[in-house]
C-alpha cells in the first residue's frame, strides 16, 4: 500500500471516529424541555384629596363664617372657622407617605392665626411640618382628615396691646383685598422593604 493510500485510509477512519463521537453524544443522552411562566401582579394606586385625583378645590376661609355680619363671604376681625384636607388611599395596595405644603401665602392678616392638633401658628406655612405622615398598605382606615382652625380674634392682646393690635387689624383691613395661599398634597410610594 502506498503511502498516500494509508493517509487518506487514517484520515477517514478519524473522520469517522470523530462523526460517531459527536453523533452518538448527540443522539445518547435525554433532553427534557420545561417552561413555565413569571408572574407579577402589579398593586393599584390610588391617592385622592377631597376627593379629587387632580387638583385640590379652593380652600375658602370665609365659608364658615356668618355671613350676616359680613358681606360678599370676607373675613374680618372676630371671624374664625375650620377647613378640612382629606387624604383618601382607599384602593390603593400600596403604603403612601404624604405630606401636606401650604406656598405663595400673600397678604395675611398680621393677627390671624391657625391651629392644629392643639397648637398654634402664627403663619399656615409653620403648619406643614406637622402635617406628614404613612397610610400603611393594610390598614383598615386609609382616609385621613387633617382639620385646621383658623381665627381673627376680634381683640389681640391685653391691655395697651389691644389697642396697638386694633390699629394693626385697621391697616390690613384698608390694605389687604385678599389673603392668599396655595395648597399641595403630596403622596409616594412607600419603599417596599425585603422579606
Amino acid at each position: 500500500m502506498s503511502k498516500k493510500k494509508k493517509i487518506i485510509i487514517v484520515a477517514v477512519i478519524l473522520l469517522a471516529l470523530v462523526l460517531l463521537f459527536i453523533g452518538g453524544n448527540t443522539f445518547s443522552k435525554y433532553v427534557t424541555e420545561v417552561n413555565g411562566k413569571g408572574v407579577a401582579n402589579v398593586a393599584k394606586w390610588s391617592f385622592k384629596v377631597n376627593n379629587n385625583e387632580a387638583q385640590i378645590q379652593t380652600i375658602n376661609l370665609a365659608s364658615s363664617v356668618d355671613n350676616t355680619t359680613l358681606v360678599d363671604n370676607k373675613i374680618a376681625p372676630g371671624t374664625s372657622g375650620n377647613f378640612e384636607i382629606k387624604i383618601d388611599a382607599t384602593g390603593a395596595e400600596v403604603g403612601i407617605d404624604y405630606k401636606v405644603s401650604f406656598i405663595n401665602e400673600t397678604n395675611k392678616p398680621q393677627n390671624l392665626f391657625f391651629t392644629y392638633n392643639d397648637k398654634k401658628y402664627e403663619n399656615i406655612t409653620e403648619i406643614e411640618k406637622d402635617i406628614v405622615g404613612t397610610i400603611e398598605a393594610n390598614a383598615e382606615e386609609k382616609i385621613k382628615t387633617i382639620n385646621i382652625h383658623w381665627e381673627w380674634p376680634y381683640e389681640t392682646g391685653k391691655d395697651a396691646q389691644i389697642v396697638a393690635n386694633d390699629k394693626i387689624d385697621t391697616q390690613d383691613g384698608k390694605n389687604i383685598a385678599e389673603y392668599t395661599f396655595d395648597v399641595m398634597v403630596e403622596g409616594v410610594q412607600v419603599v417596599p422593604q425585603a422579606s
